[in-house]
């Protein structure tokens, strides 16, 4: 599978219109962040510009409860469909997704992997180097939601920081008004205490979809090109009347 997937990776030229980015997305609600950056970093941008900086590959791991809604974000975001013949995934699933962040070739490698407590095991052997780690519940099943902090410990197990955190709830579109501002409330809560930044989306309707994984692909992207300029033998960029040095 994996050969077949490098593959395809390596067909994916330029990225579509609605991936190719250049301002800083919004989070979901601005009081349920733990990443308060509002844009892109000066020496980030003038980087990208002159072409100081290469292709990028980034990690995104997908975990939670089994039927919370996993691989149907996924393929949502991966293929804008949404299938109601639910299958659960065994082991792990792959995707790759590319975006051009400012002017750069940004790749999403995306791990589905498997909810169910016998492929605990083997989805985990995949929770390693990860970027950005998803954790997903949801908003219907509040049971669901109490078990996020576990799925992130253990994740969290596999790999050293920095990485982003981000807590999704699903199924949105099938709460109404008033159970969704009860749960939204709790669900801001765990978030809080993981520190991560909450989201609640559907992919029956797509409503926030793209949004969750742009952000997540930029706040990625961006911490990436300052890690590499950070480690770049010392060297003066001039931006403007200002002396960065990477």
């Amino acid at each position: 599978m994996l050969e077949t997937r490098s593959a395809i990776y390596k067909m994916i030229e330029m990225a579509r219109n609605d991936r190719q980015i250049e301002n800083w997305p919004s989070p979901f609600s601005s009081d349920m962040t733990e990443y308060r950056r509002r844009d892109f970093e000066p020496i980030v941008r003038h980087s990208c510009k002159t072409k100081r900086v290469t292709l990028k590959i980034a990690k995104v791991i997908v975990i939670g409860d089994v039927s919370v809604g996993k691989s149907s974000l996924v393929n949502r975001f991966c293929h804008k469909i949404f299938d109601n013949n639910y299958k659960a995934t065994i082991g792990v699933d792959f995707e790759v997704e590319r975006f051009d962040i400012l002017g750069v070739p940004f790749h999403f490698q995306i791990w589905d992997t498997a909810g169910q407590e016998r492929f605990k095991s083997i989805a985990a052997s995949y929770y390693r180097s990860a970027n950005v780690i998803m954790v997903v519940f949801d908003l219907a099943n509040l049971t669901s939601l109490g078990h996020c902090q576990q799925w992130l410990n253990e994740a969290a197990q596999s790999n050293t920081e920095p990485y982003y955190i981000f807590l999704i709830g699903t199924k949105r579109d099938l709460l109404s008004s008033q159970i969704y501002k009860i749960m939204e409330k709790r669900a801001a809560e765990v978030a809080k205490k993981m520190k991560a930044e909450f989201w609640a989306v559907s992919s029956r309707t797509g409503d926030g979809v793209s949004e969750l994984f742009t952000r997540a692909a930029v706040l990625s992207f961006s911490s990436m090109i300052l890690h590499e300029l950070q480690n770049v033998k010392p060297e003066l960029i001039n931006i403007g009347s200002n002396l960065i040095s990477a």
